[in-house]
């Protein structure tokens, strides 16, 4: 299996967990329109690819990640200003829906995705973590909802997911607030799911929880990540009938098969990719 190149994304490969590292430590790995958009693209690939069973994201550097770059905000505006009105309005909201996108394919993608925090994880960070399935961090991150001292509403999936994640009344004081808040608070708030010491730390204990997600049977972590994902938003019922269709076309599956196999030879399963 060999990962596409990337320009701002280190990759590692291991046991069916790809590790994508957010790579632009000297600015903390703010991130500019390269990185945003390779994000996108790293999501999409682990998706199509079948050795990958689970993806984490983590940062090189001081932080996982400061946020948006000025430098994509001022591209944004600098694109626009010179289109007349209607046309620049539209402009404008076209490159945030490409924005969301590439962020939005994390929570598409049908591998389950993991964020290792350190450090800083500021505004277009909130929009990223939040768009991924589980999220563990060290107790010194600092995380904030940064866009309202900017005079902007977080437009990339914050305010659509944070919610869900901790909470409507706690989602909108973070939003409406900016305040910053440490690694133990969001295991309180539980945004994460675990607070480590320090990275090292951090990475073995998110290294453990991948490798054990890998092992399971693909087909089935698909299911489950697809099945919750649709879940939301929807009556109990409209969920239970979704997943009946669901095992009605999988129960039957070689992955089932192998599992049931393996349980009654006292044996560890083994699942193609």
């Amino acid at each position: 299996m060999t990962a596409p190149e990337f320009q701002n994304i280190e990759t590692e490969f291991q046991d069916g967990v790809l590790y994508g590292w957010l790579n632009r430590p000297h600015k903390v790995n703010a991130m500019n329109r390269t990185l945003w958009f390779e994000l996108g693209d790293l999501a999409r690939w682990a998706d199509r690819e079948p050795s990958v069973r689970v993806l984490v994201l983590a940062g090189r550097g001081r932080g996982f990640t400061a946020g948006i770059d000025l430098s994509l905000i001022m591209e944004i505006v600098t694109g626009a200003a010179a289109l007349p009105d209607g046309r620049k309005q539209e402009e404008i909201r076209q490159v945030i829906l490409d924005l969301q996108r590439a962020f939005s394919a994390f929570e598409t993608c049908r591998k389950p995705v993991i964020a290792a925090v350190h450090g800083s994880c500021i505004g277009g960070g909130i929009d990223l973590i939040t768009a991924c399935d589980l999220r563990y961090s060290t107790k010194e991150a600092t995380f904030c909802v940064k866009e309202v001292d900017l005079a902007i509403v977080a437009d990339i999936g914050t305010l659509q997911r944070l919610p869900h994640i901790v909470g409507e009344g706690l989602a909108r004081e973070l939003a409406m607030t900016g305040r910053s808040f440490s690694g133990d608070e969001a295991l309180q708030m539980r945004l994460v799911n675990g607070v480590y010491e320090n990275q090292e730390a951090l990475m073995q204990a998110v290294g453990e929880v991948a490798r054990t997600i890998a092992s399971k049977s693909p087909l089935t972590i698909r299911g489950i990540k697809q099945v919750m994902n649709h879940a939301r938003g929807r009556t109990v019922d409209e969920g239970l009938a979704f997943v009946a269709t669901w095992n009605a076309g999988v129960l039957l599956s070689e992955d089932a098969q192998e599992a049931v196999q393996a349980w009654m030879e006292k044996r560890e399963p083994v699942f193609r990719d």
